[in-house]
C-alpha cells in the first residue's frame, strides 16, 4: 500500500525524483507549519473567523502546489484536506466540509483495514454533514456505512451505535 500512499500524478512528463523530493520536504514542512498556527489558536484564542480563514488559505495554497505533483490519495494530500475540512467545520461552512470529505473517503477506504474506526469516523461525519445539508438520503447511506464499521469495531450493543441510530430515526 506504500506505492498507493505517496502515489504521484500521472503525466506524460512524470516529475522528477529531486522534484517528488522537495515536495515531500514542503509538504512536512507545511504541516508543522499548520499544527503550529492551530497550536498559536488555542493558546492565544485568537478570534475564530481571520485565523481559521487563514489556516484554510494555507492548506488551498499547499493542497494546489502539491497536487501537481501528488495524486489526491497521497497521504500529504489527505492530511491537507482533513485538515481544510476541520477548518470548514470549525466555522460551520458545511458544504466546503463535505467537499472535502468526498475527497477523503475512498482514499481513507483503500489504505485503512476494512473496519478502521478512522473510516467509520469519516462515514460518520459525511453522514452528519448530507443531514445538515439536507440531502437526507446520501446522509443515511453514509450514517449505515458508519454503523456498520463500528458494529464490528465496538459490537452491536455499544451505547455509540445506539445513539446514531436514534439520530437516524430522528432524521
Amino acid at each position: 500500500q506504500d506505492k498507493e500512499k505517496m502515489k504521484i500524478c500521472k503525466s506524460n512528463d512524470p516529475p522528477s525524483a529531486e522534484t517528488v523530493k522537495d515536495m515531500i520536504k514542503y509538504a512536512r514542512n507545511v504541516i508543522e507549519e499548520f499544527r503550529r498556527a492551530k497550536h498559536y489558536k488555542y493558546i492565544l484564542c485568537l478570534t475564530l473567523t481571520p485565523l481559521a480563514c487563514e489556516l484554510l488559505e494555507i492548506c488551498e495554497l499547499s493542497l494546489d502546489k502539491m497536487g501537481a505533483v501528488f495524486e489526491d490519495s497521497n497521504v500529504y494530500m489527505l492530511h491537507m484536506m482533513y485538515q481544510a475540512m476541520g477548518v470548514c467545520l470549525y466555522v460551520q461552512d458545511w458544504e466546503g466540509a463535505l467537499h472535502y470529505g468526498q475527497k477523503i473517503i475512498r482514499p481513507y477506504s483503500k489504505h485503512y483495514p476494512p473496519y478502521s474506526l478512522n473510516v467509520a469516523s469519516m462515514w460518520l461525519k459525511l453522514g452528519r454533514l448530507y443531514m445538515a445539508l439536507k440531502n437526507r438520503t446520501a446522509g443515511v447511506k453514509a450514517l449505515k456505512r458508519a454503523i456498520a464499521i463500528m458494529e464490528v469495531a465496538h459490537g452491536k450493543d455499544h451505547p455509540y451505535i445506539s445513539e446514531i441510530k436514534k439520530e437516524l430515526e430522528d432524521h
